[in-house]
């Protein structure tokens, strides 16, 4: 009997490639950083029964058009904005991803840029490397407090929510807006609800969590940066599309808004003339919320299960509903 083919998108650790392959004929784009091209991506998806992607590969309706055998597309991540789910559906084809597994880590790596960002340690770290470490000055490299500082978390969702109570921690003040309330999210942490404007007229830090949609998109424009405090942190760590980054740069350049942290871009990867990385207070990463090991891990392993269970007929334990 003909076993099914997988193709995936990125090499992948042998373990996982073995779990695949004790079931399935396997097909591999061969490199870890560079992305599969888009006509390899094409002319494998024409033939392939699964497909194991990621982020950044661009399933787009005319592919999925082209996707006689296709049953299942597992992608290696919480987000699945390049994907065309309503076309996947229209053809019966799966679409599942890996929201839960990462929102700790995630939450971490927010907490993180919270931190950098308010403490200016990026700057601190150039001061060192420049050889501009002088005499002590009662204001040199002065920053932000985090500690009793007022959080406002917009998108209230997993990852929002393990950022929440990290604040807790530095007793933060936590507001949150969100599509619905979270009543028991409120009682076990302790956050308030309140509507997006008093959010970004009082928050300290302005967190996004919310995922990318038509909706969101550049939710976060020039009216928005306005109505912060102009001593305010901005922080993103959700997707880059969320966030007008013209405005952004205006904001930051003009003293709008004292700063920001951000790990994501709406075009990515960046280049280093970017023009938010010309600002000495953007404390800017590469896309790396998810990056620890043990969760990049538990990602694959997730993916490969979701693949198998379409394969074998099962429901994968995360769909992307519609």
């Amino acid at each position: 009997m003909t076993k099914p083919y997988v193709y995936l998108t990125r090499k992948m650790p042998a373990s996982i490639v073995e779990k695949l392959e004790a079931e399935c004929d396997i097909g591999m784009w061969e490199k870890e950083e560079e992305p599969v091209p888009e006509e390899v991506l094409e002319k494998e998806m024409q033939t392939a029964d699964a497909l194991f992607c990621t982020i950044t590969d661009p399933i787009n309706k005319e592919k999925i058009k082209q996707a006689e055998n296709l049953k299942i597309i597992a992608t290696m991540a919480v987000g699945f904005n390049n994907i065309d789910v309503e076309a996947a559906a229209k053809k019966n084809i799966q679409v599942a991803h890996t929201p839960g597994v990462l929102s700790e880590t995630t939450a971490d790596l927010t907490f993180a840029l919270i931190m950098a960002a308010a403490r200016r340690i990026p700057e601190g770290i150039e001061v060192i490397k420049n050889n501009e470490w002088g005499a002590w000055a009662p204001f040199f490299l002065t920053g932000q407090d985090i500690h009793h500082a007022r959080l406002g978390i917009i998108g209230m969702g997993r990852i929002g929510e393990a950022v929440a109570k990290r604040g807790t921690g530095f007793d933060m003040d936590i507001v949150y807006h969100n599509r619905s309330r979270k009543p028991e999210t409120e009682k076990e942490i302790g956050a308030r609800y309140v509507e997006l404007d008093e959010l970004l007229e009082t928050s300290d830090f302005v967190c996004v969590m919310t995922p990318y949609t038509n909706e969101t998109h550049h939710m976060m424009n020039r009216e928005a940066f306005q109505k912060m405090k102009n001593t305010a942190i901005f922080i993103n760590s959700s997707r880059g599309g969320t966030v007008d980054e013209e405005a952004l740069f205006e904001a930051l350049k003009n003293g709008d808004i004292r700063g920001a942290g951000l790990d994501v871009f709406e075009n990515e990867p960046i280049s280093a003339d970017h023009p938010l990385l010309s600002l000495p207070n953007v404390t800017a990463l590469p896309h790396i919320g998810s990056a620890s090991e043990n969760t990049r891990w538990n990602m694959a392993e997730m993916t490969a299960n979701h693949i198998l269970q379409g394969l074998r007929g099962e429901k994968p334990d995360h769909l992307v509903s519609l």
